[in-house]
């Protein structure tokens, strides 16, 4: 458990606090591009507690400034998008996606006062259906070689939707593997050819093995953790019998983001991104190693559950997240319908706006979260003195970071010839679970036009 004073410190990110600044050091998801999409792309946005305007001018650049007009104070938000950038309806003043002022129309014709002004702006790149913006001090780092951003705009799809709390507990829940297990379960397995789209609903990379009947017999699983370059990566092992076992591979981005399976095909990179202190978006890119992302299937999917234009649940704690006793009685483990996104955002929101950790007792599944808190105190702390923090990175070191390997699948002990290496080692019938991810790994992206190619293109370089 943390004190009260130690939550505060990883939990506040408003302007000056010490989260917070460590947060403003990274690129932040800000809008889906959808969101920008219609006769006027001009877009309110609110983030670790400031208000900003997003819009994209007439030459297709996107800008983001702080939202309050210099003059006085009005809100631009309800700006014209005319004359090279945004100007402000109360006065005219007008200002371009750097934030210089162009025009104060009221001013007398020979007044040279616009150039004096300029509103705060900050730097703001698309990538795989998401804008990012950067609020920090000095140069940003550079956007690693991830698969979520080098994939094809047709292998990516991004979404999003809106927690109400405080982001750091929507990230715990995502670096937590044993709670899928119980929060998850299904007492009865669907169809898992119809499963596309659906997290946990597919089966196990493979074999024909119901990912939720595995998570559902196997409900102890032995997890370790270790530290990478950009964050952590978490293992967790379901031994199925003494030939096989289940292998979930998932990653920690530093400082709030987790890249994790959601089927044999796809992945999941998803950013916990704070709108203040009370509340939090998360924002999915979902990346395909097979066939093209059927978008349209993809996005009507999330909006049986989420509202535009805010991106709210229909389930949500004010109908209690639609509860039901009979279904918990007989085909859900929590009554919320079969939604997994319903269940984290009950079990997180259910903590309260801000959890107190005060009050909490971790056992050894949490030991993820556990060496997660430490990487982040140690980079709060460092923030300061400006020390070096995990993806912090320039352009060159950005190019060696790949991947990372996400997999879900089940290793199966098999026969092999002498001296060949083998994920399994059948004398002692163990399955050697790190050498079958990592194979896993790669024969997918072998099989992935798109990643394949950028395998070749690193054996020629």
């Amino acid at each position: 458990m943390l004190s009260a004073e130690q939550n505060e410190f990883v939990t506040r990110v408003g302007p000056g606090t010490p989260a917070g600044n460590l947060l403003r050091r990274y690129w932040q998801p800000v809008a889906l591009t959808d969101e920008l999409a219609g006769p006027r792309p001009v877009k309110a946005v609110r983030l670790m507690g400031q208000d900003f305007v997003l819009f994209r001018d007439e030459q297709g650049r996107h800008a983001l400034l702080d939202r309050d007009c210099p003059h006085r104070g009005a809100d631009l938000a309800f700006g014209r998008l005319e004359g090279g950038g945004l100007r402000c309806p109360f006065h005219g003043w007008l200002f371009d996606a750097t934030g210089q002022c162009l025009e104060t129309p009221a001013e007398p014709a020979e007044s040279k006062m616009c150039t004096r002004i300029r509103q705060a702006a900050y730097p703001v790149v698309e990538k795989s259906g998401v804008l990012f913006a950067y609020l920090g001090e000095g140069t940003p780092p550079a956007f690693p070689d991830f698969d979520c951003f080098v994939a094809p705009d047709s292998h990516t799809f991004a979404f999003k939707g809106l927690f109400e709390c405080n982001w750091l507990q929507a990230l715990e829940v995502g670096i937590d593997p044993a709670h899928a297990s119980y929060l998850h379960r299904f007492f009865e397995d669907a169809d898992t050819a119809a499963s596309y789209g659906k997290q946990f609903r597919g089966a196990s990379a493979d074999s024909s093995m119901p990912i939720t009947q595995v998570l559902r017999e196997h409900d102890r699983p032995e997890i370790s953790v270790a530290s990478t370059d950009y964050g952590l990566r978490l293992t967790a092992l379901r031994r199925l019998s003494q030939a096989s076992t289940h292998v979930r591979v998932t990653n920690v981005l530093f400082p709030q983001a987790f890249v994790i399976p959601m089927s044999a095909e796809m992945t999941i990179s998803q950013w916990h991104v704070p709108v203040d202190d009370t509340h939090c978006y998360w924002y999915a890119i979902f990346t395909s190693f097979t066939g093209p992302v059927d978008k349209q299937q993809m996005r009507e999917q999330r909006l049986q559950l989420y509202e535009l234009p805010h991106y709210t649940s229909r389930r949500n704690k004010r109908n209690d997240y639609g509860y039901n006793i009979e279904e918990q009685r007989l085909a859900t483990y929590t009554g919320m319908g079969d939604d997994i996104n319903v269940h984290d955002q009950w079990a997180v929101e259910s903590q309260g706006a801000i959890q107190d950790r005060t009050r909490e007792h971790l056992g050894t599944t949490d030991k993820g979260i556990i060496a997660y808190r430490r990487m982040l105190v140690k980079a709060i702390k460092g923030t300061p003195a400006g020390e070096a923090a995990p993806l912090l990175v320039d352009a060159a070191q950005a190019a060696q970071l790949t991947g990372p390997a996400s997999i879900d699948g089940i290793a199966h002990a098999s026969a092999k010839a002498a001296g060949e290496p083998s994920a399994v080692d059948t004398e002692a019938g163990l399955v050697d679970t790190e050498a079958y991810w990592q194979a896993a790994d790669l024969e997918r992206r072998q099989r992935c036009e798109w990643a394949a190619a950028r395998l070749a293109a690193a054996e020629r370089a």
